[in-house]
């Protein structure tokens, strides 16, 4: 089975706060502890189980700067055997359609199976992106999945929800979407590290894809970015008989109620 995966590269996974570049509203990418999405691990560690349990192969697809390469590094570490990587001077500020035409682009050049990727990114968080490349790639798109399986030619998954969960199956070739609780990701050794550093990645631009500027034209305007406030202490009422009241008078002042 041959299993596509997508790695995004975000400023700061480990959750130190992003920086805003000198334009205001577009994130700074380039900086030193820039690389893989945290929840793009799991995503690379289930596709690797997958094309292991099928003897395929696992190729990440990947949009971003020259320094995305970092994180596609780390998916190859973890596991895939081979990357594309999508850089272009024309895809800074990119929206989640412009990223899902690139990627469309890039994964129906060959043959899959299926494609897998995280819910959403831990930096635009849109959530979008991934149901916009299933219908730009023309196959079902399964989400939020929190089990995976593939057997005769259809994937299945337990999608995740508020109340449970559902069992949604489709036919291959198809889209995942899959949270953190999918798989547990490995850690790569330090030769694995090495190693991944010698598997091939395929660098492409735009022209090699068959796209102009106007294809990943920004279809919205940011007008500002803000690192949003850190949340204060709340207000404690230990009066049993007080809280009630007090609830109420915040719903009014909120004017909820």
């Amino acid at each position: 089975m041959n299993v596509v995966v997508l790695a995004k590269y975000v400023p700061s996974p480990a959750g130190n706060p992003p920086e805003i570049a000198e334009d205001g509203f577009r994130l700074r990418r380039e900086q030193p502890d820039a690389g893989l999405d945290p929840s793009d691990e799991p995503s690379v560690e289930i596709a690797v189980r997958l094309a292991e349990q099928s003897r395929g192969d696992v190729t990440v697809v990947s949009m971003g700067p020259e320094s995305a390469i970092r994180a596609v590094w780390r998916a190859l570490a973890l596991g895939a055997d081979r990357a594309v990587l999508v850089t272009d001077d024309s895809l800074r500020g990119a929206d989640a359609l412009a990223t899902a035409r690139v990627l469309a682009a890039a994964i129906a050049r060959t043959p899959f199976d299926l494609v897998v990727a995280g819910v959403e990114s831990t930096d635009g968080a849109t959530g979008t992106m991934p149901m916009a490349l299933a219908e730009l790639l023309g196959v079902p798109c399964a989400t939020f999945a929190r089990r995976l399986a593939v057997a005769d030619g259809c994937v299945s998954i337990e999608r995740q929800t508020h109340y449970g969960y559902d069992v949604v199956e489709c036919a291959l070739p198809a889209l995942v979407t899959v949270t953190a609780a999918v798989a547990h990701s490995r850690y790569p050794t330090v030769r694995e590290a090495i190693e991944a550093k010698k598997k091939p990645v395929e660098r492409l631009s735009l022209a090699d894809l068959g796209l102009t500027t106007e294809d990943v034209r920004a279809t919205h305007e940011v007008v500002g970015v803000e690192i949003a406030a850190e949340r204060q202490a709340g207000e404690l009422v230990e009066d049993v008989h007080e809280a009630t009241a007090r609830i109420v008078r915040l719903l009014r002042e909120a004017e909820v109620v």
